[in-house]
């Protein structure tokens, strides 16, 4: 491999990881001010990981190597997925890494295990959020793969890495299409994140629970492991919309203070967007406007247009 994708392996998974909880506690913050709380401090969740990281880990009784093995495959897992998405420079291609087929189906074995260890603690609540989870991904993993189709064709590659390059330094999108593209992503982020209206984190009410409920009976150092997975995970997906809608400031060469401006960039960018998700699950709490088979169909409806204009074009 080569000296640009080495340094890339080593500082695109630490920035993310470092970077992932800071933004689960902004949109909990944003939340807590549209609701005229204070809410946490911005710095809650790593407070939160570092305390269940010293705390004892228990398991079911009726519980198999599966429940034990599941956090470190999420985790594992979701940095395997960060070299797929680069957040603070693009590197040269490397192993075909950056393919998004590839980066669907390590979702999809996060998703699955997730759900695995959900059923394997033996509890009611469990089962239910694994079979709520499954349920979901049969509605939601067509839109998705449709909509990562819509953006490999606008951007004509497979290839993230390549596809942000062709990206990258631009203002806005090169494509009017983009938009529609960035619209799905935005849809896919709120669903596989489990946010308002699909989920919500802030719950434990048995009507509404879905991720917690598969993550209820993990404890100490594996519910920590789970959290930064699912925080990894939002963060990827935030990357990708990012450098596909407003990817100004991604760095393509190794110039450290280019990769700092780009770093630096990023997390500005992803703070806005943590904003907009907080303000838009805030709003549809209060106002209800949307139902989950609209708001999937919308996703589908805007990636199968954009499919059709690069067709016919």
């Amino acid at each position: 491999m080569n000296s640009s994708f080495l340094l890339f392996a080593l500082l695109n998974p630490l920035f993310a990881l470092l970077a992932a909880p800071l933004y689960m506690a902004l949109i909990r913050k944003v939340k807590a001010y549209a609701q005229g709380r204070k809410g946490p401090g911005l710095f809650q969740a790593y407070y939160d990981l570092k305390k269940l990281m010293k705390k004892e880990t228990v398991y079911s009784p009726v519980s198999s190597w599966v429940m034990r093995f599941t956090p470190y495959l999420n985790l594992s897992t979701l940095l395997v997925c960060s070299l797929f998405v680069p957040l603070v420079f693009v590197p040269e291609p490397a192993g075909g890494l950056g393919n998004i087929i590839v980066f669907l189906y390590l979702l999809a074995l996060e998703r699955f295990f997730t759900a695995l260890g959900g059923l394997d603690a033996g509890s009611a609540f469990g089962g239910m959020g694994s079979s709520r989870s499954m349920s979901l991904a049969a509605v939601i993993e067509p839109t998705m793969i449709i909509s990562f189709a819509a953006l490999a064709f606008v951007l004509k590659s497979l290839n993230l890495h390549q596809m942000f390059t062709l990206t990258a330094g631009k203002v806005l999108p090169i494509s009017p299409t983009l938009v529609l593209v960035a619209i799905s992503l935005f849809i896919i982020l709120i669903v596989e994140t489990g946010r308002i209206p699909v989920d919500n984190p802030a719950t434990h009410l048995e009507l509404t629970m879905i991720n917690e409920a598969m993550i209820l009976e993990q404890a100490g150092k594996n519910l920590a492991l789970l959290e930064l997975a699912h925080a990894l995970k939002q963060l990827l997906l935030m990357g990708i919309l990012i450098n596909t809608i407003l990817p100004v400031g991604l760095s393509t060469e190794i110039d450290a203070g280019k990769i700092a401006v780009s770093a630096l960039l990023f997390l500005v960018k992803a703070g806005l967007l943590a904003i907009i998700i907080g303000l838009f699950e805030s709003s549809l709490a209060k106002m209800r406007l949307f139902r989950l088979p609209a708001f999937y169909v919308m996703a589908f409806f805007f990636s199968a247009i954009t499919i059709l204009i690069e067709v016919f074009a």
